[in-house]
């Protein structure tokens, strides 16, 4: 169960994080998997540390919100493997603010990377995945896609925008054999946070990272790993019957 064989997936912002854990798992699982990345240098260790564990996978220079970049990206892929079988929109970026305090840069900015950048790749990929009889589009959005969190004004707008994305394509080609789902995390240990903390909280990294952790009642933060089993198993044909769901990973926030 769950193997992705003779599978072409691409991964955005694969470089770290739960991208890093989606591609790996992946891979383990016998996909092909291409990292489309800003991060060359994050993009080729991942890359190496997939092929010693026997995997195969292609570091690809994407910024995901660079309309030229895009196609030039998916053309590699095209060149290289012939086919798309699975597309991870995981790329994405965060920022703290109030409707009041968020600059019209910072809004542009989440924009640009958060929401353009999902259309950009699911607009380069639903045409190949026609061609080969369908496929599978996965979106990272996020537990601020269904509920108010505080201070992340730019981010939730954005992820909101990518849950109701996810809905309009799986309606849209259903009956060409694309699947189209999202998953909502609440928060999970990535070096995003630990850079976070380091930035904004000096010398108090341990207390504000025991105070992140318990917004989830389950008690600590989720892993990248168990979120990337939850994309394995949304990208896997034993979920051929899933579709325009958003696929809530939050350690019970939205149960209390």
């Amino acid at each position: 169960m769950f193997r992705l064989d003779e599978k072409v997936a691409v991964v955005t912002g694969a470089g770290s994080g739960i991208g890093q854990a989606i591609a790996s798992t992946f891979a383990a699982q016998g996909a092909r998997v291409f990292l489309l990345e800003r991060d060359a240098r994050a993009a080729a260790q991942t890359v190496e540390d997939i092929s010693a564990s026997g995997g195969a996978a292609v570091a690809v220079a994407c910024d995901v919100s660079d309309a030229a970049a895009v196609t030039a990206a998916f053309a590699r892929v095209d060149a290289d493997a012939g086919r798309l079988d699975i597309l991870v929109n995981n790329a994405g970026i965060a920022h703290i603010g109030t409707v009041e305090s968020t600059t019209e840069t910072d809004l542009d900015r989440i924009y640009a990377v958060n929401v353009k950048g999902v259309f950009l790749c699911s607009q380069a990929t639903v045409p190949r995945m026609k061609r080969h009889g369908g496929g599978v589009i996965l979106n990272l959005a996020s537990i601020a896609s269904l509920i108010g969190l505080v201070d992340r004004f730019a981010y939730s707008m954005s992820k909101g925008a990518v849950l109701t994305m996810t809905r309009s394509i799986a309606v849209d080609y259903i009956k060409q054999g694309i699947r189209c789902n999202c998953i909502c995390p609440a928060r999970v240990h990535t070096p995003f946070v630990d850079g976070y903390l380091r930035e904004h909280y000096p010398g108090r990294e341990e207390e504000m990272f025991q105070q992140l952790s318990a917004y989830q009642p389950i008690g600590r933060m989720g892993t990248p790993e168990e979120v990337a089993a939850l994309a394995l198993y949304l990208c896997s044909d034993e979920a051929a019957f899933i579709t325009g769901q958003a696929y809530p990973i939050d350690g019970g926030v939205l149960a209390f």
